[in-house]
């Protein structure tokens, strides 16, 4: 079947009134700060009523869904420029320009393969070109010169859109008369590879995969260009890029300067090739403009990125159990792996650098979780999920559907099924993944049992063509590896396994190597981990890619290494457990799709699949949570919030410009430079980095963050509670020309240093 066609079924109805009886009072079209009346008006905006009472339904639409006609009625009625229709196609500008870091989202602002995105999206490449005397996480960095630009890491990559085809069919036909669960999970990964597997045949450049959509409704096939060699270009000071830190974190105000450069480099033949230093930037097809001239409440904004996950076509039963259980659970261990990276920020060496980019890690997930967390149960989002359930059940109850009913009464008790050991299975996978050292013993002996197969019939992620990707993720952990954060964390893991019944964690004892008669307690973990973290030889880069490459199950079950002979004691177990797994997800293949069918009928095709690492767009306003308050930022107020200690701790030039006012042709019409802004987009977790666009399809802004009210649209979407926080071009066009004294990149966007 058709992309096209599919998508033609959709029906979409979308809002653009102000809803629910009330009275909305336009703004003015004023740019920030601008309430004075001492500027000319503004040209009359025929359509700025409507885009200030515009009510944002969500969705992160696929490209191909911009072709319904409900996209070109919305753009019709709010006034944008831009033909939805041209939105359709994800290799044509300005969605061409869009790029996928591992993850994050980018974009190509210069001819010259020069790309932007987050602040915090460039941290590992910080760190990995950090050294005690050198802090890059502290200090920035700006290549003067393309021969001072630095590698971002063997494993960084930027991938680049290369064709779209929707395989559904192909997968999914004949899954119902195959009828051993495992055997059709298997079926399913069979023909996944082998369409893998036929678009990369003699393309080594070309990286593809199979995207699912709707719950496994659709399948698409995407062909990336994957470009290896990345280069840390520009990354100003963390007191810019990570002005306000946690204290800010996740809140309205921000005055954050989240915002970097990276460089894509190819070999001199034009292809993708590993880091050298013959290579020569990326000539991308299409690049994004960079606009200077600032937008304004209201206006007509619009993302397009790379979405992460989110949970919207769950079950009300899945979401009642992730409320009661998982985001409580997950938040406890969050605030206990805080506690190490915190315990550790003054640690020698760098330790106290690797300290703090964990830190900052675990403190985005936790905030937004527990975010997530409070959103759901303190309105009634929950309300409107369960009602949202029961119309999905009522549709597929109706006389002729009783397929439909069959399903979704089945997918509820695989559900329960899964829910009973959620707990156990949890902390088994915790902890298998919680260290490093462990987690690359347990890739290296799935290596070695795959090796044994036919490359076709190996699991996805371990045939020849994921060696490679593989040897980059290996070489890249030899810089961001730290034995004292490891062991923390991986002995936090196994106490916690400690209150599960002996029943539950069969495969503790066995890791540890205990004896039948052995106490399982803290004083035997603490005694294990020191001896292994004593003689272990995996943290030598040059053994893990011996075994990487040539390791066979031979060589693994011969090895004298702990973490090696850990994984070996609890293989078996591991794949039992693995098979049970596959079993589950054979049966979901079935009917998982049934209830997002379910959903998208009772919505009267309104429906945007869940988040997955694919292209996205949504749309929306410059908006504020309210009318009277203003959806933008200003430099001056960094003056009033500054304190000199971090996190409120500005350079000294920067807040000697702001005081004199030196903003130049960045400022808006009242003379203050704007920051941060706020829209009413529909966005989350590997938007970061997303380009922020204007009814142009220029470059405006950054998307870097959401207020803390609003991330439980991950889960039921609330377009009154939900904003994201974006940095407005002009301030890192102000920051790069008068501060950080980049001109040459300026140049290099077409923008004229004038300050």
């Amino acid at each position: 079947m058709k992309l096209d066609a599919i998508l033609a079924g959709l029906v979409l109805a979308v809002a653009c009134s102000g809803g629910q009886g009330s009275k909305v009072t336009p703004t003015t079209n004023t740019a920030p700060g601008d309430s004075t009346g001492s500027t000319p008006p503004a040209p009359v905006d025929p359509q700025l009523a409507a885009r200030t009472a515009y009510s944002n339904p969500g969705g992160m639409w696929m490209p191909g869904q911009m072709l319904l006609p409900g996209h070109a009625a919305a753009f019709t009625r709010l006034g944008v420029k831009i033909d939805p229709r041209k939105l359709a196609d994800p290799l044509s500008a300005p969605l061409g320009a869009i790029v996928r870091l591992n993850s994050c989202s980018a974009s190509f602002v210069s001819p010259d393969g020069l790309i932007v995105t987050n602040h915090h999206c460039v941290q590992g490449a910080l760190q990995m070109n950090s050294t005690p005397e050198s802090n890059l996480v502290e200090n920035g960095f700006l290549a003067k010169t393309r021969a001072e630009e630095r590698s971002a890491g063997p494993a960084e990559r930027v991938f680049v859109a290369q064709a779209f085809t929707d395989v559904s069919e192909v997968v999914r036909s004949g899954l119902d008369k195959i009828a051993d669960p495992v055997a059709r999970k298997n079926e399913v990964e069979k023909r996944i590879k082998q369409q893998i597997a036929a678009c990369e045949k003699d393309r080594p450049a070309v990286r593809c995969n199979v995207a699912t959509y709707f719950r496994g409704g659709m399948y698409v096939l995407i062909e990336e260009l994957e470009i290896r060699d990345v280069r840390l270009v520009y990354a100003p000071r963390r007191s810019v890029g990570n002005y306000g830190g946690e204290v800010d974190n996740w809140q309205w105000p921000r005055h954050t300067g989240d915002f970097a450069f990276y460089r894509a480099y190819v070999g001199s033949d034009g292809k993708p090739a590993d880091h050298a230093a013959t290579n020569v930037p990326y000539k991308p097809a299409h690049v994004l403009k960079v606009s200077d001239q600032g937008i304004r409440p209201s206006d007509f904004v619009m993302i397009t990125g790379f979405p992460g996950r989110t949970t919207r076509t769950k079950t009300a039963l899945e979401v009642k159990h992730d409320v009661d259980w998982y985001y409580p659970y997950y938040l406890e261990l969050a605030k206990q792996r805080y506690a190490i990276a915190e315990a550790h920020l003054k640690a020698p060496g760098e330790t106290a650098i690797k300290a703090g980019v964990l830190k900052q890690k675990v403190q985005n997930g936790l905030e937004k979780i527990g975010g997530v967390l409070k959103g759901l149960t303190s309105s009634d989002l929950l309300q409107r999920k369960a009602t949202l359930d029961q119309q999905a059940k009522a549709w597929a109850a109706e006389p002729g559907r009783e397929h439909h009913k069959a399903a979704i009464a089945k997918l509820e008790q695989l559900i329960l099924d899964e829910q009973r050991t959620a707990l156990a299975d949890y902390e088994r996978s915790a902890a298998l993944g919680a260290s490093s050292l462990l987690a690359s013993a347990l890739d290296l002996t799935r290596w070695s049992d795959e090796r044994t197969k036919p490359d076709a019939e190996r699991k996805v992620g371990y045939q020849q063509r994921d060696l490679r990707t593989a040897i980059a993720a290996s070489k890249q952990l030899t810089k961001q590896y730290d034995a004292t954060l490891d062991r923390a964390q991986l002995r936090l893991a196994l106490v916690r396994a400690l209150q599960l019944s002996p029943a539950e964690r069969p495969w503790l004892p066995l890791l540890l190597g205990a004896k039948a008669s052995q106490k399982i307690d803290e004083a035997l973990i603490d005694k294990t981990l020191d001896g292994w973290y004593r003689t272990t030889k995996l943290e030598d880069v040059k053994v893990r890619l011996e075994l990487l490459e040539n390791g066979t199950a031979a060589k693994l079950a011969a090895s004298k290494d702990p973490f090696v002979r850990a994984i070996q004691r609890v293989w078996k177990i591991y794949k039992a457990e693995e098979k049970r797994a596959d079993a589950r997800t054979g049966e979901l293949m079935l009917v998982a799709p049934v209830y997002a069918d379910a959903m998208r009928e009772v919505l009267g095709g309104l429906l945007a699949p869940d988040a997955n690492f694919t292209l996205r767009i949504t749309y929306g306003t410059v908006k504020a949570f309210k009318p009277s308050e203003p959806p933008f930022t200003a430099a001056s107020q960094i003056l009033k919030k500054n304190t000199g200690t971090e996190p409120f701790d500005a350079p000294q030039p920067q807040l000697t410009a702001i005081q004199a006012k030196q903003f130049g042709p960045y400022a808006g019409a009242d003379g203050e430079l704007p920051v941060n802004f706020l829209s009413d987009l529909d966005t989350t977790g590997g938007n970061s980095g997303s380009a922020v666009l204007n009814d142009k399809g220029e470059l405006v802004g950054l998307n870097f963050d959401s207020t803390i009210e609003g991330v439980a649209s991950d889960v039921v979407f609330d377009g009154a509670t939900t904003r994201k926080i974006h940095v407005d071009v002009r301030y890192m066009l102000w920051m790069m020309d008068k501060i950080d004294s980049a001109d040459h990149l300026l140049e290099e966007m077409g923008i004229r240093p004038r300050l």
